[in-house]
């Protein structure tokens, strides 16, 4: 609650305007009864055209002073709830680009998006819900009680009693409803995060025609939000209809006290009906603005989390001699480093050391879970070493600005990340200001402008989501082109290749060297054709450097290396098999 209140503070002087017109509406709700009781036991009962015709004008002003109050009110209300619902939607977004990996890992895409869509939804009902019925509601059930009673004083016992009766119930119903709206947003995760699972890997499944597998895990999904739906459900639906049993039981006892009191007084027995049915439907506006409430709590507190979310990662204090000495050089060295992903015991790196010179080519190979990607990842600093130090241009890299170390440094992962636009657009995420000549120059050296310049509409060809209307290869094509735009210091290939055939990757990682000069690449493999006349080459096995030296220097003494260089070459003469990347 203290999340909204804050943004609400943000547009207080648009909250109050639908608040004072809200008030207005109120006010002419409240009077039409009394004018129309008026109306009849002071014109008709006395046969007075004239006064019929005057409270009847009087009525007529008052429902449009109330007509005109809720037209204001409904505008100010909505753009309020709205603004509000999108700053949120920023900070949130604006919270999860300051965040690691790691937090994103604990946190889970799927229940992010959940949070930045429905929870703040959710929260943005209820603020418009203030505006429009949570102040209205009270004031308009209070307002009425109060007019019922000085129509007649005899009433007051029996207000009282509904109005205790209808706040033990309401009470109930918010006890026993905030536990189970928190557990339907979390089951929303679930399903969302099913959702999310099937549609990146919808070919896969079509595949191995695992549709009813993937069905049977979507209907779990759906059951148990389902489920949790009608638990909460059922909450409002016994506490509803008793506080409506309540409020009615109320209006006969009403009827037949003011049977014998007020008989002769038709008007105000109508008045007091009428309030009667003001006070029912206020206090099923107080229910449902609370279950509203509920479920805004509980939204709240999940956005809260993702806001209050400490950054794994502890940014560097400004230090621009530390960046501007990294810049300048390429350098990268690793000195004991391990490191752990969160919840995992076994360590994905361990106690590594090694080093790059500037303008050096290191190849990283190693069996499929060997560590190699987790290991260059440490020098962007996706994720910070649990021990040891990674040095860039000399310098830890904890020590150099996030934004200042990432600039120097680019990377082309595993899988090829395109966003949904034109090409040119993807590719000038390396650099904004790149002229047409240089975005051709390095779709030329990645063996992109081949297929680029095939397009009906070239380098302004749109692409779906994730690159959907390219092929893996032409993915992997362009990410390594927008990595080569950027001109960093230190060039990370993680396994880019792996889409291509020989001779298109020996023609792209050709095009690398050319363009790459200067420049410090570590070039991640499964391939050992892909590394062999790299500088230096760096063999992994279960976390750990069991080799680094040349290909011949490896050939020679590192098992590992061997065995990978036997499955893939043979026995055959290693100076005359492949090898086309050298520094």
């Amino acid at each position: 609650m203290r999340l909204m209140l804050h943004y609400i503070k943000n547009h207080m002087g648009m909250f109050l305007v639908a608040v004072v017109f809200l008030s207005i509406e109120t006010f002419a709700d409240l009077l039409q009864p009394t004018f129309m009781s008026y109306i009849v036991d002071r014109g008709v009962k006395g046969q007075e055209l004239r006064l019929i015709l005057w409270y009847g004008a009087i009525m007529l002003g008052i429902t449009a002073m109330g007509a005109v109050g809720a037209v204001v009110r409904n505008i100010y209300a909505s753009r309020t709830s709205q603004l509000i619902g999108k700053e949120i939607r920023l900070a949130i977004y604006e919270k999860v680009q300051t965040l690691s990996y790691e937090n994103i890992d604990r946190l889970q895409p799927a229940s992010i998006i959940t949070r930045i869509t429905n929870d703040v939804t959710q929260m943005q009902n209820f603020i418009n819900g203030i505006m429009r019925i949570m102040l209205k509601a009270p004031v308009t059930c209070i307002g009425a009680v109060v007019l019922i009673i000085l129509q007649m004083l005899g009433l007051l016992p029996l207000m009282l009693a509904i109005l205790v009766c209808a706040g033990l119930l309401i009470y109930g119903n918010m006890k026993l409803g905030y536990p189970r709206f928190d557990r339907m947003q979390r089951k929303l995760d679930g399903l969302n995060r099913t959702s999310r699972e099937f549609l990146s890997a919808i070919r896969v499944v079509k595949a191995f025609r695992a549709e009813e597998q993937e069905q049977e895990k979507f209907e779990d999904a759906s059951w148990q939000l389902a489920r949790a739906g009608i638990s909460s459900m059922r909450v409002m639906a016994v506490f509803g209809p008793l506080i409506n049993l309540t409020v009615n039981a109320g209006i006969v006892m009403m009827l037949w006290l003011s049977g014998r009191e007020m008989s002769g007084e038709i008007g105000k027995l109508m008045a007091c009906v009428n309030y009667m049915t003001q006070v029912l439907f206020a206090l099923g506006m107080v229910s449902n603005i609370l279950n509203s409430a509920v479920r805004a709590v509980a939204s709240s507190a999940r956005v809260q989390e993702v806001l209050d979310e400490v950054p794994a990662q502890r940014e560097a204090a400004d230090n621009s001699s530390a960046a501007d000495s990294a810049r300048e050089e390429g350098s990268v060295v690793f000195q004991q480093v391990s490191f752990a992903y969160a919840g995992t015991a076994r360590p994905a790196v361990r106690e590594a050391s090694f080093s790059v010179r500037e303008g050096e080519t290191i190849g990283i190979i190693g069996p499929t879970g060997s560590g190699k990607s987790t290991l260059v990842n440490l020098v962007p600093r996706f994720y910070d070493a649990t021990q040891g130090q990674v040095l860039v241009g000399g310098h830890d890299v904890t020590r150099v600005p996030m934004a200042q170390l990432r600039q120097m440094v680019a990377v082309v992962p595993q899988k090829a990340l395109l966003f949904t636009g034109t090409i040119q657009e993807n590719l000038r995420w390396g650099d904004k200001h790149a002229a047409m000549e240089e975005i051709h120059r390095v779709a030329e050296a990645a063996c992109a402008a081949s297929f680029v310049e095939k397009l009906p509409e070239g380098y302004d060809t749109q692409l779906g989501q994730g690159g959907v209307n390219l092929s893996g290869g032409q993915k992997q094509r362009l990410s390594i082109a927008r990595a080569l735009l950027k001109k960093p210091r230190i060039l990370i290939l993680d396994d880019c290749t792996s889409a291509l055939d020989a001779t298109t990757e020996a023609q792209v990682l050709a095009g690398i060297r050319r363009e790459s000069a200067g420049m410090t690449v570590l070039l991640v493999s499964q391939r050992i054709s892909t590394v062999m006349k790299a500088d230096h080459i760096l063999c992994m096995e279960d976390g750990k450097i069991c080799g680094f030296g040349s290909h011949e220097d490896l050939l020679a003494d590192c098992g590992p290396y061997q065995a990978i260089y036997r499955s893939q070459i043979g026995d055959g003469n290693p100076q005359t098999k492949g090898g086309v990347f050298h520094g």
